[in-house]
């Protein structure tokens, strides 16, 4: 696998050389990027000579676009001191330098920070409010920002020891899902009336774009069928197919399954659609209302639940208001699930159009894992932690 190693101007720089040394070691291949406050503490020959490549410190010294190609080079970013100076500018998308420019172009692939600063910097809410939002987009911390160094020997706000940090690299490159293929649906459906209205719902895509990249990020090879919504992913393992409606969700995902190890279906599935479709826009005739005829659209999760293998695992969402948990163990029993992942509206901060979720996942056998509320990002890695088990 290929690293690259960004060092930042913190007086734990000196140990980047030997994180260096130990990836080197373990048969990876690394490049090194820096700040100029960097190269106070560890020199350019140090780096160098330790990595067997290049050092990129200055972002126009050989041409604007060096990071967008140590981007495709590299298989992960590891930065290691992370200061509170460059975890602020990565959590507020400024790039200024080049491995603040390196970090923002590494989207789509995997990120560890190991922040290092002086405890009353640590401790300061600005550092803290970043460091939640950069661990909300995915970004690995590893060190303080974790809480095994809060406290003790190592202080608070000290980097993680090389060895610990270069562990954490190594076991991010452990991929159980490498060989299998998944489905993923998400957003909602508009069913047209006319040619500018629609039914549809508020659902927002995030939850399913979510565990999109969670399962991309174990390795999965995904294919993202997404309803309409403004969101984008960028990621090599994932393939994103676009639709409005839901005969056109079913078609796509009826397609993809039969290839595929397994699926989840998150997607908020209009249920009806009108009978009739005007190909202009229908106008308000006087006082009269409007009379609308619906007609079920095809079920989608019953569909692949109908032909899923003993070798593939459906995983269905349940969205409800009343007897959640009845209602969601009738669900999984009719529609031949292995796994049902259920929220409530009745939880604050769940639900559609949110960063954060709270959720029931249950097995087949009746088993429930419950989450507290996080943002959909680590709601999604553990869901795809239990049902890839």
């Amino acid at each position: 696998m290929k690293v690259v190693v960004g060092i930042t101007g913190g007086i734990a720089a000196y140990k980047a050389p030997e994180l260096v040394r130990l990836l080197k070691k373990a048969g990876h291949e690394v490049r090194c990027a820096a700040t100029g406050h960097a190269l106070q503490f560890v020199t350019r020959v140090t780096l160098e000579t330790v990595s067997q490549n290049p050092l990129y410190s200055d972002l126009f010294a050989s041409g604007s676009t060096e990071h967008i190609s140590l981007k495709d080079w590299g298989d992960m970013l590891v930065v290691a001191p992370a200061t509170a100076n460059i975890i602020g500018k990565a959590a507020s998308g400024i790039a200024d330098d080049a491995l603040s420019t390196l970090i923002l172009a590494f989207s789509g692939k995997p990120v560890v920070m190991a922040p290092a600063m002086n405890s009353l910097m640590w401790s300061h809410p600005a550092v803290q409010h970043n460091i939640a939002t950069l661990k909300g987009w995915g970004i690995r911390m590893v060190g303080p920002a974790e809480g095994e160094l809060a406290c003790g020997v190592n202080g608070i706000g000290r980097m993680a020891e090389p060895e610990e940090i270069a562990e954490t690299v190594l076991s991010s490159f452990h991929q159980p899902l490498s060989t299998q293929k998944w489905l993923v649906t998400t957003g909602p459906t508009y069913e047209r009336i006319d040619s500018v209205r629609f039914i549809g719902n508020y659902s927002s895509g995030k939850m399913g774009f979510a565990l999109a990249q969670a399962l991309a990020d174990a390795g999965a090879e995904v294919e993202l069928v997404s309803g309409p919504t403004s969101l984008a992913i960028n990621h090599p393992r994932v393939t994103l197919t676009r639709v409005e409606s839901a005969r056109e969700m079913y078609t796509a995902a009826t397609t993809i399954f039969p290839n595929c190890k397994g699926a989840i279906l998150s997607a908020a599935v209009a249920d009806y659609r009108p009978s009739e479709c005007a190909d202009h826009k229908l106008k308000k005739k006087g006082d009269e209302g409007m009379t609308l005829t619906l007609v079920q659209n095809p079920d989608i999760l019953a569909s692949l639940g109908s032909t899923k293998t003993q070798e593939q695992t459906l995983v269905g969402f349940a969205l409800e208001t009343d007897h959640e948990l009845e209602n969601a163990h009738g669900k999984l029993q009719r529609k031949n699930l292995d796994y049902i992942v259920m929220n409530s509206l009745r939880d604050k901060g769940a639900g559609f159009g949110v960063d954060t979720n709270k959720v029931t996942i249950i097995s087949r056998d009746g088993h429930h894992i419950e989450s507290p509320l996080l943002s959909k990002q680590e709601v999604a890695k553990m869901i795809v932690e239990t049902v890839t088990h």
